[in-house]
């Protein structure tokens, strides 16, 4: 399969650039609507909708104005996972359906499952193995639903955004998501055990991978304008992050447990992501697939951590969620340092530039 394939699909219903014709008729319309322009970037913008979500969910949880009778628990939990299954099949869908067969290109494969699923579960493992014989097991158990939660969706589109290797993104995407829907169950069940219902996790790993990843083959061809949807989709992930952080149990843990939840969740992105960045620069690996190996190891899906808690923890839910939280924080930090440092438009034509006489 052509990278050029994947790009097509992905740019067929891009929005109009003011270089298009059309743009140029419309040029006057763009000029009277620039505060909208401003107001769509910034719902466009992950880093920052992620942000005002988490200040706007602590602020909710530490004033204790969370409508709690209005949303209960259950409908709290049921809807979490009709709007992450709704996320997911349209981020997926993006993901073109043909020559996706694993006999093509296997070991790239193998390196998108040992990159976006066993890698990255270490650390908050690591984590949840120091916590796990003391009193906040509790909330340390937030520490597994991370481990547990293969890379976002998004990881295919960012790898276009930034020149990456948006073939093998894509393909990965599909069969880590696949691959999830066994190794989810069975990462929170050989670390939580009894703490969850392994019938009802089954049940919600099926509704919130499965489904999508069958419900998204029927879409893939149809056109959806990529601002939109990221607008849209960001705004899920506000309401998702403001449902569950907003009725974590921050009261009952000390700060020194925060700072080592947030210490755990940096190690997962900062410095597994450099240490990714390290090892490829000094394997000769290039900008393409360098840039999709440390989003694939590092950007995981807090959406299905955030389900999962929800739907599997019952009572223990609050505590969980403050481990959740933190990887939250810190995956906000790590999104702007991607995008300001790490992967900034200057390192990126450096790099490419580099790369252009082995190219030719």
């Amino acid at each position: 399969m052509r990278a050029e394939g994947f790009l097509s699909h992905f740019e067929e219903s891009r929005p109009v650039g003011l270089g298009d014709s059309k743009a140029k008729r419309l040029l006057p319309i763009q000029t009277k609507s620039k505060k909208n322009r401003s107001k769509m970037k910034l719902l466009c913008s992950s880093a920052f909708m992620m942000s005002l979500a988490l200040i706007v969910a602590l602020c909710t949880n530490f004033f204790g104005v969370f409508p709690h009778t209005a949303l209960p628990p259950d409908l709290r939990n049921k809807l979490t996972v009709v709007l992450l299954a709704a996320m997911l099949t349209v981020s997926l869908s993006r993901i073109p359906a043909r020559n996706l067969s694993p006999r093509y290109q296997p070991l790239a494969l193998m390196r998108g499952l040992v990159l976006g699923l066993v890698i990255p579960a270490f650390i908050p493992l690591l984590g949840f193995m120091l916590f796990r014989n003391t009193a906040y097991v509790h909330y340390a158990a937030g520490l597994v639903l991370v481990a547990a939660t293969p890379f976002a969706a998004s990881v295919a589109p960012l790898s276009l955004i930034l020149r990456g290797d948006l073939e093998h993104a894509a393909r990965s995407t599909i069969y880590v998501y696949i691959v999830a829907l066994a190794w989810i169950p069975a990462v929170i069940w050989v670390f939580l055990g009894a703490r969850v219902d392994a019938a009802n996790l089954a049940k919600i790993v099926f509704v919130i991978i499965g489904l999508p990843l069958v419900l998204s083959r029927f879409i893939t061809q149809l056109k959806i304008n990529q601002e939109r949807m990221a607008a849209v989709l960001n705004c899920t992930i506000f309401v998702l992050v403001w449902l569950s952080v907003s009725t974590a149990d921050f009261g009952g843990i000390p700060p020194g447990i925060v700072v080592a939840f947030l210490l755990v969740a940096g190690l997962r992105t900062f410095g597994l992501g450099k240490v990714v960045d390290a090892l490829d620069r000094k394997i000769g690996v290039g900008w393409a697939q360098r840039v999709t190996d440390i989003l694939m190891a590092s950007y995981k899906n807090k959406g299905i951590a955030i389900a999962l808690c929800g739907a599997t923890l019952g009572k223990y839910a609050p505590y969980a969620m403050v481990a959740i939280a933190t990887s939250i924080v810190m995956d906000i930090c790590w999104v702007i340092y991607m995008d300001s440092v790490l992967f900034s438009k200057k390192k990126m034509a450096a790099a490419l530039h580099e790369e252009l006489p082995a190219m030719l």
